[in-house]
C-alpha cells in the first residue's frame, strides 16, 4: 500500500506510517496512493482523484474538509476523514489571543514604539470583563474559546443550525447575537449557506463597534463589506487568521484599519502537530484493520 503524504506533519509522522506501507511526498506518485494524507495546503480536488485510480482513503490533518471534492470522492467510494479533535485548542488559543490584543491596541502598541513613539493617551484600552461574545457555530474550537472567555468574566451567547442547548453559552436566534456581542467568534463550516454570511446586511444588524474574529475560512465573510464596515466605524476591529485566497495577495484588508492578521497559524503549535500526527496513525491503523 502506497500512502501519499502530501503536506507536511511532524518529522517522525513517515517513519511511523512505514509500519502499514511505502510511504512518499512525491505528488508525481499519486496514481500509485491508496491514501493521501494533506493539511490545507493540497487540495484533493476532481482532477487530483481522477489521477488516483488507487486511491481508497482520504486523511484531512485538521477540521474542514472543504479543500476536499467529498461529494466526488465518496461518488469513488473514497473515504474521507479529518482529525477534529486534534486542533481545538491550537486554534481556541490563538482566537482568544487575537480577542484580548485588539481592545488592548497590543499590535499598534508594539509597532508604534519601535517607530519611536510614545502614545500612552491616543492607545486607549477596554476589557473583556463584563462584555458579550458572541459563537456563530459551538462546536469543539467555540467551546474551548468559551470556557477561557468565562474565565476572563465574560457573558457567553452562541448560534448555531445544529445545537439547541450548550453547557458553556446561553443559545438563541442569529439575530440576537448580532445585536447583543461586542465580539464575535466566528466557527462554522464553509457550506454554500455560510459563504459570504458576514456581509453589509448581517453587519449592520450587529452593535455598532464590534469586533470580529475569524478561525474559521476567510469566504465566510464578504471582504468589502467587512472593510467598509471598518472604514465607517460600525466594525470596531477584525481579526483573522483566514483568507478568501491564501496568500492573501491583494486583498483589501491588508490595508484596511483596525485589521489584525496572521498567516493562518490556527493548527500550527508543535502541541498539535503532535496530535494531528498521533490521529493519522489511528485512522490509518483502522483503515488497514478493515
Amino acid at each position: 500500500m502506497v500512502i501519499l503524504l502530501a503536506d507536511a506533519f511532524t518529522p517522525d509522522l513517515p517513519k511511523r506510517l512505514e509500519a502499514f506501507g511505502t510511504v512518499t511526498n512525491d505528488l508525481a506518485k499519486v496514481g500509485e496512493a491508496e491514501i493521501i494524507i494533506v493539511r490545507s495546503k493540497t487540495k484533493v480536488d476532481k482532477a487530483m482523484i481522477d489521477q488516483a485510480p488507487k486511491l481508497k482513503f482520504v486523511i484531512r490533518g485538521g477540521v474542514g474538509v472543504d479543500t476536499i471534492d467529498v461529494p466526488y470522492a465518496e461518488s469513488k467510494k473514497i473515504t474521507v476523514v479529518n482529525t477534529p479533535e486534534a486542533s481545538s485548542v491550537a486554534v481556541a488559543e490563538l482566537a482568544f489571543a487575537m480577542m484580548i490584543a485588539m481592545p488592548a491596541n497590543l499590535v499598534q502598541a508594539d509597532v508604534s514604539m519601535k517607530q519611536g513613539k510614545w502614545l500612552k493617551k491616543e492607545l486607549e484600552r477596554t476589557e473583556l470583563m463584563g462584555k458579550t461574545v458572541g459563537f456563530i457555530g459551538i462546536g469543539r474550537i467555540a467551546r474551548e474559546v468559551a470556557i477561557r472567555a468565562k474565565a476572563f468574566g465574560m457573558r457567553v451567547i452562541a448560534y448555531d443550525k445544529y445545537v439547541e442547548k450548550s453547557d458553556v453559552a446561553e443559545m438563541m436566534s442569529l439575530d440576537k447575537v448580532y445585536a447583543q456581542a461586542d465580539y464575535i467568534s466566528l466557527h462554522t463550516p464553509l457550506t454554500d449557506e455560510t459563504k459570504g454570511m458576514i456581509n453589509a446586511k448581517s453587519i449592520a444588524m450587529m452593535k455598532k463597534g464590534v469586533r470580529i474574529i475569524n478561525t474559521c475560512r476567510g469566504q465566510v465573510i464578504v471582504e468589502d463589506d467587512v472593510v467598509a464596515a471598518l472604514k465607517s466605524g460600525q466594525l470596531g476591529g477584525y481579526a483573522t487568521d483566514v483568507y478568501n485566497k491564501e496568500p492573501p495577495e491583494g486583498s483589501p484588508l491588508l490595508t484596511a484599519p483596525n485589521v489584525l492578521c496572521a498567516p493562518h497559524l490556527g493548527a500550527s503549535t508543535e502541541e498539535n502537530l503532535i496530535r494531528l500526527a498521533d490521529c493519522i496513525v489511528d485512522r490509518v491503523k483502522k483503515y488497514q484493520g478493515k
